[in-house]
């Protein structure tokens, strides 16, 4: 009885937020589920976009051919992920609130300017333009949470933004279900302009943090990114960029061929095409709440074993999931229903990305801090676009997509390796 006690009133002593702080959580934490949405859209409408404009563009819409050309205009969507490292060094510089609300207006106008492709050039250029904006918000959005929210409440403020990702997933995808089915794949993309509003109120109605002020008044800036890869942080930040790059192939391969695999799962049960793009549509739902669950429970775990067990479990987990997921479950005989099942629990252990947000800003002080996110994550997309361009080419080469997604679960394997390597911060509070 008294333990409980103790706890509760632990609690209710957690320092309270002002109204700045609440109101720069919600703003980022909208910008991160509009971002989730805007990248999962793509996901969404590959199919119906790629077979109206690949014969504009002179090729056949062959689903071969439609395979090989969503592969290589999703490469070149992480590549742009990957050039928003130069979104670090300005936000230490001129702040993260500022630079956040940049990168918000930039991945909502191109997206929006999507929906007026007429080939699939214009699109990957509008996509690849949108990838540079939405890449730029998680080190942003996570490195303000990190720095304006209290030391005993940042940590679950770092699970909690980490959800808006994927309730962004849910978000596209209940659009899929109404917008989508009945409007087509333009309607989609111009529901991306929408993050602009939030890219406004965050410009006018959140303050910089504290600590970012403190550092800005007395640190005279030289080159932030030269001092990441100099002797005092070199080995943690390599070691951040390769759990990164592990973290993104796994869900990139997962959640980027989901839809098409459920889609060609529900087709193969006799489904009509309408049925199959809602039945996606419900998987990816699922998919998404796991995930939104694995947020969640991250914290209270890092605190409770520490952040490398934490992440061991969870890169475990994804492993399992995926290689049963595509490498067992698609090729049943009647594998739609074990499918979406095994989607819940990838998208539970998907939820290893939450560490990153609690983690990152604990390895770095607060005059590098944006930059080391930002080019931590950078770095992993840029290996992530060449996966995924390997792997649109194994899924050509195969004729299926089951057995090359399977084997990005090797991956998860070496990153039990590495992760010993990394710092324990646990009990530790955020430098300045």
């Amino acid at each position: 009885m008294n333990t409980v006690t103790d706890r509760r009133a632990v609690a209710r002593q957690r320092t309270p937020l002002n109204r700045s702080q609440i109101a720069g959580f919600w703003g980022a934490w909208a910008g991160w589920t509009l971002d989730g949405m805007d990248s999962f859209i793509y996901a969404l409408v590959l199919t119906p976009a790629l077979t109206e404009l690949l014969p504009r563009s002179g090729f056949a819409a062959t689903p071969s051919n439609v395979g090989l050309a969503g592969s290589i205009l999703f490469a070149l969507f992480l590549v742009g992920w990957g050039l928003s490292f130069i979104w670090g060094p300005l936000a230490d510089r001129f702040g993260r609130t500022k630079v956040l609300a940049a990168t918000i207006f930039t991945f909502a106008i191109f997206t929006g300017l999507a929906a007026t492709s007429t080939n699939v050039w214009q699109l990957g250029i509008y996509r690849f333009i949108a990838g540079v904006g939405i890449g730029g918000e998680w080190a942003l959005a996570g490195t303000y949470v990190a720095e304006a929210w209290p030391e005993d409440r940042r940590k679950m403020g770092a699970g909690y933004l980490q959800t808006g990702y994927y309730a962004g997933f849910f978000l596209a995808a209940a659009l899929n279900y109404t917008v989508g089915v009945h409007f087509g794949w333009r309607a989609m993309f111009l529901t991306g302009a929408v993050p602009v509003v939030v890219a406004i109120l965050i410009l006018l109605r959140v303050k910089e943090p504290e600590k970012w002020q403190k550092a800005d008044a007395k640190t005279v800036r030289a080159k932030p990114l030269r001092e990441i890869l100099g002797p005092a942080y070199r080995r943690r930040t390599w070691v951040a960029c390769i759990l990164l790059t592990i973290a993104i192939i796994g869900l990139w391969a997962g959640a980027v061929y989901e839809p098409s695999a459920v889609i060609q799962l529900a087709a193969r049960a006799g489904m009509s095409k309408g049925d199959s793009i809602r039945t996606a549509s419900l998987a990816t739902g699922l998919l998404s709440i796991g995930t939104i669950l694995g947020c969640l429970a991250l914290p209270p775990m890092a605190e409770r074993i520490g952040r490398k067990l934490t992440l061991a479990v969870y890169f475990a987990g994804m492993a399992v999931s995926i290689a049963a997921s595509f490498g067992w479950a698609f090729y049943l005989p009647n594998g739609l229903a074990p499918f979406i099942a095994w989607l819940f629990v990838l998208g539970f252990f998907g939820g290893n990305f939450a560490l990153f947000s609690l983690w990152l800003p604990e390895q770095f002080e607060t005059r590098v801090r944006a930059t080391a996110f930002a080019f931590c994550t950078s770095f992993g997309r840029f290996v992530g676009a060449g996966v995924n361009f390997l792997l649109g080419a194994a899924v050509l080469h195969m004729h299926t997509l089951g057995v090359p997604v399977a084997l990005t679960a090797l991956v998860f394997i070496v990153g039990l390796f590495v992760i010993p390597f990394a710092p324990e911060t646990r009990g530790e509070t955020l430098p300045q």
